[in-house]
C-alpha cells in the first residue's frame, strides 16, 4: 500500500472515529454578511460545518476526501450541505466562487510540501477576489516525546522536519510558523493568534490560527 492509500485507509477507519478540537475563533467572522459562500475544506464529521451554521450563515458546505467522515457528518447533521473530495485538492467549484475557506487542522494531515503547496493554490482557485481564508494548524511542539517522533520520521527520510507517525497509523506533520506563513504569500495577512489545543488522540498541543485574504 503506497503513502496515499495509507492516508486514505486511515482516515475510512481509524481516523473516521476522532474527535477535533480547533476553536472557531468567531469574531474574526462577525462582520460577514450571513449569506456568504463558505467552503469548509478538510471537515471531517463537520463539526466546524456546523459551528458555522449555528452562527447563523446559511450557505456553508463542509468537504473532505473521506466518505466515512463524510457519512458520519450526514448522520449527525442531515440538514447541513456535505460532499466528497473525490480528487483531492481539486474541488468541484468555479473559480471565485467561494468567499471564505476554512482550513481546520487540514495541513497537519497533509504532510508533503508540494501537496501543501498544490491545496493551498487550488482554495485560493476557488476564492472570490478579498475572499478570506481561515486556517487553524498545529506548530511544531517543543517536548521531548515530539522532538523524538521528528527526528525518527526524518532519520527515515520521512519528508520535512516535523513529520511523523501515530500510534494508531496516521502520517502527520507539525509546522515551523515561518512555513505556514510562506504558503499564504500571495494573501494578505489580516490576523494572527495562538491557541491551545488537543490534539486527535487528546494530547495538549500548541498551534496558530491565520486569517488571510485573496489579493
Amino acid at each position: 500500500m503506497d503513502d496515499t492509500a495509507r492516508q486514505a485507509h486511515y482516515w475510512n477507519t481509524a481516523g473516521a472515529t476522532k474527535t477535533f478540537t480547533h476553536p472557531l475563533h468567531g469574531e474574526w467572522l462577525a462582520g460577514l454578511s450571513h449569506d456568504s459562500r463558505i467552503l469548509d475544506y478538510g471537515c471531517g464529521y463537520g463539526r466546524v460545518t456546523a459551528e458555522l451554521s449555528d452562527l447563523g450563515f446559511t450557505r456553508v458546505r463542509g468537504v473532505d476526501p473521506s466518505p466515512a467522515l463524510i457519512a458520519r457528518g450526514r448522520a449527525s447533521r442531515p440538514d447541513l450541505d456535505f460532499a466528497v473530495v473525490e480528487s483531492p485538492p481539486a474541488v468541484d467549484r468555479p473559480a471565485a466562487g467561494i468567499d471564505v475557506v476554512v482550513l481546520f487542522a487540514v495541513l497537519t494531515c497533509v504532510p508533503d510540501d508540494q501537496a501543501q503547496r498544490a491545496l493551498v493554490a487550488e482554495l485560493r482557485r476557488v476564492l472570490a477576489p478579498d475572499g478570506l481564508i481561515y486556517v487553524s494548524d498545529l506548530l511544531l511542539q517543543s517536548d521531548r516525546r515530539n522532538q523524538r517522533r521528528y527526528a525518527a520520521h526524518a532519520e527515515r527520510g520521512g519528508g520535512p522536519y516535523g513529520v511523523f507517525e501515530t500510534d494508531d497509523g496516521a502520517v502527520c506533520r507539525h509546522h515551523d510558523i515561518a512555513w505556514l506563513r510562506s504558503l499564504f504569500a500571495d494573501f494578505e495577512p489580516v490576523d494572527e493568534r495562538r491557541i491551545d489545543v488537543a490534539t486527535m488522540n487528546g494530547r495538549p498541543a500548541r498551534g496558530v490560527q491565520m486569517l488571510a485574504r485573496r489579493r
